[in-house]
């Protein structure tokens, strides 16, 4: 058996034994991995490294305090009461159409954030009401909402697996727009109408009309979608016209748009805001510090060398049988580990493919994971939103989740068919 091998066993166990059994947090159990793994790759406890580490995923951290400083502000200000409402009131005669919009809003935050676990706190949870008053059973409506915050975890324009594994092999997080619409936009709209439009049934408004905000709207009107615009304005015009307006970057984009939302709705506690925005913040900030750890010690003992070569060396059938089975299952650590360990080897293997809709593609099945047990981030929170337990939640979610596995298998085999996405 390999060094490499049993180096690598050794530091999932030790992550899953700190993890599972003594209940600490995914950061601190793939610190401990990462050390343990040091040490039998005979390297001591390299603080050098350890250290590096934790700042080989800066850009994305930076990308995600300014996207949550951004969410809270535009939660604060009413904006995110305010759309759901506005949906409500005008599409209450259409439940199909309604459906597909509550669901785009469930995906906001994931959008924004990179976080299926912001998506679900936040939007998930203003959006869960409104299905179960459709008729929408408690599991099911848990189970759109968990797959909901998923889509919108690896929908444009952050999605940290994409990132991570377009940095595992030098590649720019540029592109990626197009290929992560296309696997997100049908698979989200498939998940809530097979979930959701045959319980739902036309709303009855009057019912539910006096449990919607609506004076947040008639007080400020469109002034309040404000911050809202200028975010998609700046990345668009950014993009579109790079020698006028010069690439400020995500995260000056975001504290920009944020700055914004302080004056166009309902005032607030900045102070506040901004302190309640890290502390949701910092759990994901810290994954990322402890997956930047056990990626830095898996390549320091010649363990992430020792996995590349190893899907090199799979045949393709077993290959693309590996990708769609042990990716997403690595969410039961982090899809975000998940991501940074499997995703890069499995990116090199498929090299006769397009790059970037194979990254994409990739990035899309790691953050699956987010439905795995026994972490299951978003379905964990998902059932607790709707009071129901997790099991009851998975059940709903296996359909939708294996038919996106399924279209994503087919976007992998076709990927040089889909270069026309890339914009």
């Amino acid at each position: 058996m390999e060094i490499e091998f049993i180096i690598f066993i050794s530091m999932i166990g030790i992550f899953l034994l700190f993890n599972i059994l003594l209940k600490l947090p995914v950061s601190l159990s793939m610190v401990a991995g990462a050390i343990v793994g040091a040490l039998i790759g005979g390297e001591g406890i390299p603080l050098r490294h350890l250290f590096e580490g934790t700042f080989v995923y800066i850009d994305t951290i930076l990308i995600i305090s300014t996207a949550m400083i951004f969410m809270m502000v535009i939660q604060e200000s009413g904006l995110l009461e305010a759309l759901t409402s506005s949906i409500v009131r005008k599409f209450y005669k259409s439940p199909i159409v309604m459906l597909i919009l509550l669901m785009f809003i469930i995906m906001f935050p994931g959008m924004i954030t990179g976080s299926s676990t912001v998506a679900v706190l936040s939007a998930g949870a203003i959006v869960a009401p409104i299905l179960i008053m459709m008729g929408i059973p408690n599991p099911k409506t848990g189970a759109i909402i968990a797959i909901g915050a998923i889509m919108g975890m690896a929908a444009p324009p952050v999605n940290i697996p994409a990132m991570l594994i377009a940095g595992g092999v030098d590649m720019p997080y540029i592109g990626f727009e197009g290929p992560l619409l296309f696997l997100t936009v049908p698979c989200a709209i498939f998940t809530v109408l097979f979930l959701g439009l045959k319980d739902s049934k036309k709303v009855d408004f009057e019912n539910i009309k006096g449990k919607l905000n609506y004076e947040t709207y008639n007080e400020y009107g469109l002034k309040l979608y404000l911050p809202l615009i200028v975010l998609v304005v700046l990345m668009i015009i950014t993009r579109a016209m790079p020698t006028v307006v010069p690439n400020l970057g995500m995260p000056l984009i975001f504290l920009i748009s944020s700055a914004v939302g302080i004056f166009t709705g309902k005032k607030f506690n900045l102070k506040n805001t901004l302190v309640e925005s890290m502390k949701t913040t910092i759990p994901v900030l810290g994954k990322l510090m402890g997956v930047g750890m056990f990626i830095q010690i898996m390549t320091l003992t010649g363990v992430r060398g020792f996995i590349v070569n190893n899907a090199l060396n799979l045949n393709l059938a077993m290959l693309y049988i590996a990708i769609i089975v042990i990716l997403p299952a690595f969410g039961a650590v982090s899809s975000y580990g998940g991501a940074s360990v499997l995703g890069v080897p499995f990116l090199l293997a498929l090299l006769s493919g397009n790059q970037i809709v194979t990254a994409a593609t990739l990035s899309f099945i790691a953050s699956l994971g987010d439905l795995m047990p026994p972490t299951a981030l978003a379905g964990n929170y998902s059932a607790q939103i709707v009071n129901e337990k997790y099991s009851e939640v998975l059940k709903f979610a296996a359909i939708p989740f294996f038919v996106c596995l399924g279209f994503a298998l087919l976007c992998l085999l076709t990927s040089n068919k889909l270069g026309f996405l890339i914009f």
